[in-house]
């Protein structure tokens, strides 16, 4: 299974670099291929200062080892080795109108010192966050995920909507990190769903992440926009690293196993304002994008 799907996120990353750059027409994404020294390493994809992307990465690792001791006080476990392999993708556009996405799919294994699987389970998902809110792209990208949940469980994206709202949450805010999509995390093999049965969910989202985005960007990506939406993007694009350094579980996983600083935090945006007790004028766009982040809507 670890092969397997190291093999499709490779495959998946080359997909969705090549569409990013057609769509850009300007930047092309810098490769570095690099290793971890305890185990395994990655091949990290970044785009910089493009027509479109201020910045970007699509990034894919496949890494192992003996799982460190913070890491198994976590999972509650002691002397376990593992293997984790994914794609992770964040990318952040130059104009306001056009939402940062965020997507991750990935692998884990857990073995016993004679190297034998003791666990294992896929996670990931993906989600957006909007500048300026147009509830059409919002409906847009939930019913693509929507589409791909329901091929396989009617209760799927119910559930992982529901995850996501929850997880991409700044607690410290009282207000979500963007208007969400899926969230799903530990997928083991139970009574209804095989590890191969997981597979081909986690894939189909995978799949999907270039339907549900790409019509947004095209479709707003040359709005005209002032000085002041460049402002706003800046200061909502602040509560976004907050939530990347304070909350994320990747990001403090990446940093917990010695992975790559470079690669772990390409997910912050080139330009951001942190402006001192910021509130939006009543009755305006940002405040109707504020009032929905405080309270998740049902898109679909």
């Amino acid at each position: 299974m670890k092969d397997k799907f190291y093999t499709y996120i490779q495959e998946l990353q080359n997909t969705i670099t090549h569409r990013l750059e057609t769509i850009d027409g300007k930047a092309k994404f810098q490769e570095d291929v690099w290793q971890r020294p305890e185990g395994g390493g990655g091949r990290t994809r970044v785009i910089e200062n493009g027509n479109v992307f201020e910045k970007g990465g699509v990034n894919i690792s496949a890494v192992h080892g003996a799982l460190p001791e913070s890491m198994q006080k976590y999972f509650g476990v002691k002397d376990a080795d593992f293997f984790a392999c994914g794609l992770s993708l964040v990318l952040h556009p130059k104009n306001p109108f056009v939402p940062t996405v965020h997507a991750n799919w990935r692998y884990f294994e857990m073995y016993d010192k004679n190297g034998n699987i003791v666990d294992q389970w896929f996670g990931g998902g993906q989600d957006l966050t909007p500048y300026y809110l147009f509830e059409e792209d919002a409906k847009h990208f939930h019913s693509i995920c929507k589409k791909a949940c329901d091929a396989h469980d009617a209760n799927f994206y119910a559930n992982y909507k529901k995850r996501c709202d929850e997880y991409f949450y700044n607690t410290h805010r009282n207000e979500a990190r963007g208007i969400g999509g899926l969230f799903f995390d530990y997928l083991k093999k139970d009574k209804q769903m095989q590890m191969q049965d997981w597979y081909s969910f986690v894939t189909a989202v995978g799949d999907s992440f270039l339907d549900a985005y790409v019509p947004i960007v095209l479709k707003r990506k040359d709005i005209a926009y002032t000085e002041e939406h460049r402002n706003w993007q800046e200061i909502r694009r602040g509560r976004y690293v907050e939530f990347n350094l304070v909350h994320d579980k990747g990001t403090l996983f990446g940093l917990r196993t010695n992975g790559r600083i470079e690669s772990i935090l390409m997910s912050l945006p080139p330009y951001v304002q942190w402006v001192y007790n910021h509130t939006p004028e009543p009755g305006s766009e940002e405040e109707k994008l504020v009032q929905v982040l405080q309270k998740p809507k049902t898109w679909v």
